[in-house]
């Protein structure tokens, strides 16, 4: 497209080592990133807030957390028909409606939950509420897909996507804890629904930097699916197993803070976990990899399965803060170097629909993981939810494991974009 921003329009020529200073400096960028990043922030706070609300509601983790996991699962199954609608017809268009039906089901969730509606009011109400979830980060991913196409920013572009994303799962909890703990346990849902109204239509507003839409590209989306790749298909399995140590952690983190009399460091604790995360995407983005992402992905994982096996066994607020620390810093590679496979593996016109496939992959490992936690936390000791992060990681590290093969050929077909030729047999990815 005539509009398509070259490499070289950062400003900077792309030299021997490609940086965030460099990245920041893309002609047009600042004007998707700062509504992108408003509009993101009520996600983080989504699936806390709702387990908060409904626990204090009800008084049972498992109810609190099977209401969220019908959040989860509506976003994990509409996320990539979203996506898809997005690259058909164009960001705007799935975003003006998606915010408004997200605002009544988040508001009406709360009405019910504050009413004392059967729980079956509550699953109810919650499908939409889960469904309709903005889609900002993979949105704002394709906007950097347009921006930067074939070049070496596109990994810095991944890392400091993903930094942005832990850095609301930073202050998201902590908001949405605070609110529920020091005003009302509705505020949180709340304060959520109104956020994605206003950073919802901000971000919507921003048609100039929307990848576009034209009978071209919407021929080649129509009849290659993002899923139809295999190696997204592995990618989906294994961002499983990171929704799975979210919502394993959501839980489990609440139960351990009400269970020692301090619900008020459960924001803390997993905030300590989200600013591992962040900090690790950081120096992942600054680094300029000589291992193949492949590679790089299958040793990011068994450390995250290795360090996500430990939670279960700490004792202290300390010793868990230590390991949820370690496990934010495992996970940021992991979701990292998936990204930046995923930019290779599938061309642009399906590329939204690619980012929200993985999007809905974390959000479904999550809602399994919040149910399953919640009713072990219910159900045996105080910490058993700790272990859905360690059986989540390693069923997915598995897994990678036995298919990372079929990563390797898509990532050397980062050039050709024509949906012809990814089978080509080039051998160094």
């Amino acid at each position: 497209m005539a509009s398509t921003v070259t490499p070289e329009s950062p400003g900077t020529p792309v030299s021997s080592r490609p940086g965030y200073g460099q990245l920041l400096r893309t002609r047009g960028a600042w004007t998707f990133l700062l509504p992108g990043f408003a509009a993101r922030q009520p996600f983080a706070m989504l699936t806390i807030s709702i387990v908060l609300l409904v626990q204090h509601t009800t008084g049972s983790y498992g109810a609190a957390g099977a209401v969220a996991a019908v959040t989860g699962v509506s976003l994990a199954l509409f996320a990539p028909f979203t996506g898809r609608l997005a690259d058909r017809h164009g960001q705007r268009a799935v975003l003006l409606p998606g915010v408004l039906v997200h605002t009544l089901a988040g508001l009406s969730l709360t009405a019910l939950a504050l009413s004392d509606a059967p729980l079956w009011a509550l699953f109810v109400a919650a499908v939409p509420t889960g469904a309709s979830v903005p889609q900002i980060g993979p949105m704002v991913r394709a906007r950097w897909g347009v921006k930067l196409q074939d070049s070496p920013l596109m990994t810095t572009a991944a890392a400091f996507e993903s930094v942005t994303d832990e850095l609301t799962f930073v202050f998201g909890p902590l908001l949405a804890t605070a609110l529920c703990t020091a005003i009302d346990p509705a505020a949180g849902l709340l304060t959520e629904a109104a956020l994605t109204l206003v950073g919802g239509l901000l971000f919507a507003a921003q048609r100039g930097t929307q990848p576009a839409v034209g009978l071209k590209g919407h021929a080649r989306v129509k009849h290659a699916s993002a899923l139809s790749v295999p190696g997204v298909r592995v990618l989906i399995v294994a961002f499983l197993g990171i929704g799975a140590v979210f919502g394993g952690m959501q839980v489990s983190l609440a139960a351990f803070s009400e269970s020692i009399g301090e619900p008020g460091l459960n924001g803390v604790l997993y905030g300590t976990f989200a600013a591992g995360n962040m900090l690790s995407g950081v120096v992942c983005g600054a680094i300029a990899w000589k291992v193949a992402p492949r590679r790089r992905l299958v040793v990011a994982y068994a450390a995250l399965g290795l360090t996500a096996s430990g939670l279960w066994a700490a004792q202290s607020v300390t010793v868990l803060a230590g390991i949820g620390l370690l496990v934010g810093v495992c996970i940021a590679p992991a979701l990292i170097t998936g990204y930046t496979l995923v930019d290779g593996l599938v061309p642009a016109g399906a590329r939204t629909e690619a980012f929200t496939w993985l999007t809905g992959a974390v959000a479904l490992g999550q809602a399994a993981a919040v149910t399953i936690a919640g009713q072990m936390e219910d159900r045996l000791w105080d910490g058993a939810g700790f272990l859905v992060p360690m059986g989540g990681t390693l069923l997915a590290l598995a897994t990678l494991v036995t298919l990372r093969s079929r990563l390797s050929p898509r990532v050397v077909s980062r050039t050709v974009a024509r949906g012809v030729g990814h089978r080509e047999p080039v051998a160094v990815d």
